[in-house]
């Protein structure tokens, strides 16, 4: 008899390069945790069956993500005015840039990967300025590890959300169906060039 087959779901692979370090780093320490929550979030609210829980749920995601993307959209069209105000229009490039696959499995997982690759352009933007004499050498590196580890501060976010909504499905015996949902879960979101899982580090601010 043939092996029952696993669930089918639909993703996008949405291949990308990341110029900076700072944006391989959220890669390596949250965007595999972060989209292990998002699936479980889909996995528990579903298990829950709760409307008003799971629109609750998915409002505070969406809001945190939202939120940040404004502000990241706002710092980075300031840096482009600074740019144009200066006449800058050279862009560096990079020495070791990132060629990687992001597999999207849900529409805020999608939003998490976009924050990331503006993070990317942003620091870009940032090193343009201090390459070309406009930031000094903290001015620089205040901006680009404040930035850095907010998005890794919203990823945080995203788990702890997941796990209280897990706690409460457990505390309404929702145990059977969790661990239903988990087994159908697939751990690898993101593929360097070469096909492998890339990231999963220790994630810890620096």
């Amino acid at each position: 008899m043939p092996a029952p087959r696993g669930y089918s779901r639909p993703e996008f692979h949405v291949p990308v390069t990341l110029q900076s370090a700072h944006a391989h780093r959220v890669v390596g320490r949250s965007l595999i945790r972060v989209a292990r929550a998002l699936y479980g979030i889909d996995v528990v609210l579903h298990a829950i069956g709760d409307a008003r829980q799971m629109e609750e749920v998915e409002g505070l995601v969406d809001g945190l993500l939202g939120a940040f993307a404004e502000r990241l959209d706002a710092e980075i069209a300031r840096v482009e005015a600074l740019k144009s105000a200066n006449g800058i229009a050279a862009v560096p490039r990079y020495t070791n840039p990132s060629r990687v696959t992001f597999r999207i499995s849900s529409p805020q997982l999608s939003q998490y990967a976009n924050l990331i690759q503006a993070l990317d352009r942003l620091t870009v933007g940032i090193d343009t300025l201090w390459l070309s004499g406009l930031f000094s050498n903290r001015q620089r590196a205040d901006a680009v590890y404040t930035w850095r580890n907010e998005l890794l501060s919203v990823g945080r976010r995203i788990v702890e959300i997941e796990a209280r909504a897990r706690d409460f499905a457990r505390r309404q015996g929702k145990d059977a169906e969790i661990a239903a949902g988990d087994a159908a879960a697939t751990s690898v979101v993101v593929m360097d060039e070469q096909g492998e899982l890339a990231g999963d580090e220790e994630e810890v601010a620096t």
